[in-house]
């Protein structure tokens, strides 16, 4: 299922082909939370600024509108006009963030929805039959997701538990008809040994994919580059390796550089909505003074619809007046920046020259 077609250190430029289609990578995914791009885009605009998979989340599909409603309008495809892969998160951190609000067991988790407060139960069974029902095509495995820091002890056990929750979520899989493609999550913390011994033993499963989870969350941007070239090694090199949550596009490059071959952040479009954009120059704020009378486009070098069409003078006069179109289009450019980049990032792979890329992403951030 995954092919690779070029290398330049350890940077891969690779092919993933699911049930819904092909997927170049490295690749970024547009987070579509709850079957919706935050700001206003819709399936149409995935194609707009190139998006190749959309990443939903079982933890708030479940809740709302429902698991089995959206199965029963055809599932997720259908239910957001999305032909594309689909990659669904587990929910476990957004579940394992409810800190005082849930209970672990060894049988999965009872929560309480942040919606109404009624009690939940999530075990690993239930989340791969969530994630069946929707109809992913990448389902991630149930695990818990740990703050950092964490006492070591704690980290162990839990990553004792992710294993045994893994084991279980693919012979749940193996029961399903149709079954999406199953990627186990690495764990840890920011133990090395505990890193590099988990990865060892979710290798052994033989998965069609492998992420690295519990990262972003608290750890230095060095400690995260450092787990990431640890587990790198001990991931199988004929599978596509995911690093969940980040992040910027110096995060995305140096992690590319480390081996790394799927993405997503909600940073593009979060930051977007707050008047933040990524250019090829550099990030901007459209909430500055200096662009108030500024005619020119967000980025001169970017061939988005936003920049093709309006000045950054008027997307500042959109945020100033509260107008909703500013979010959309700060989003818009956002998501049309990181699939460019990724595009970019798999061209200059291609051509060896990805080390020229990475040094000007590096000035430029």
């Amino acid at each position: 299922m995954f092919k690779l077609i070029a290398t330049q250190g350890r940077a891969r430029r690779g092919e993933f082909v699911t049930s819904a289609g092909a997927i170049q990578t490295p690749v970024f995914m547009n987070v579509a939370t709850q079957a919706a791009i935050k700001g206003g885009l819709s399936s149409v605009d995935l194609d707009a600024v190139g998006c190749q998979v959309a990443l939903a989340n079982t933890y708030h599909l479940h809740l709302r509108p429902g698991d089995e409603i959206i199965r029963s309008l055809g599932g997720l495809h259908k239910f957001m006009a999305w032909d594309g892969p689909i990659l669904t998160d587990s929910g476990g951190y957004q579940i394992f963030s409810l800190a005082g609000l849930r209970k672990i067991t060894e049988e999965g988790v009872r929560f309480q929805s942040h919606i109404d407060g009624r009690s939940v139960f999530m075990s690993p069974e239930d989340c791969m039959q969530i994630q069946s029902n929707l109809g992913s095509d990448i389902a991630m495995a149930f695990d818990e997701c740990v703050a950092i820091p964490s006492p070591r002890s704690y980290v162990e056990e839990s990553c004792e538990r992710t294993y045994r929750w893994l084991v279980r979520c693919r012979d749940w899989v193996s029961l399903i008809t149709n079954p999406p493609v199953l990627f186990g999550i690495n764990q840890g913390a920011t133990f090395p040994d505990l890193r590099i011994s988990h990865m060892k033993r979710i290798a052994e499963l033989d998965l069609p994919g492998y992420a690295i989870g519990g990262l972003a969350v608290g750890e230095t941007i060095q400690e995260m580059y450092d787990m990431v070239e640890i587990v790198e090694e001990h991931m199988p090199e004929d599978r596509p390796r995911y690093l969940m949550g980040v992040g910027t596009p110096q995060n995305i490059v140096e992690s590319v550089a480390r081996g790394i071959d799927f993405f997503d952040c909600v940073m593009p479009a979060r930051n977007g909505r707050h008047g933040r954009f990524y250019t090829w120059s550099g990030s901007l704020n459209i909430h500055n003074e200096a662009f108030k009378e500024d005619a020119s486009p967000i980025d001169s070098e970017c061939d988005c619809p936003v920049c093709k069409t309006y000045s950054r003078a008027y997307i500042r006069h959109l945020f100033k007046s509260g107008e909703m179109l500013a979010m959309r289009l700060a989003v818009l450019h956002n998501l049309y920046f990181y699939n460019t980049l990724l595009k970019r990032i798999r061209d200059a792979i291609e051509k060896d020259e990805f080390e020229q890329l990475r040094k000007r992403i590096m000035i430029n951030e």
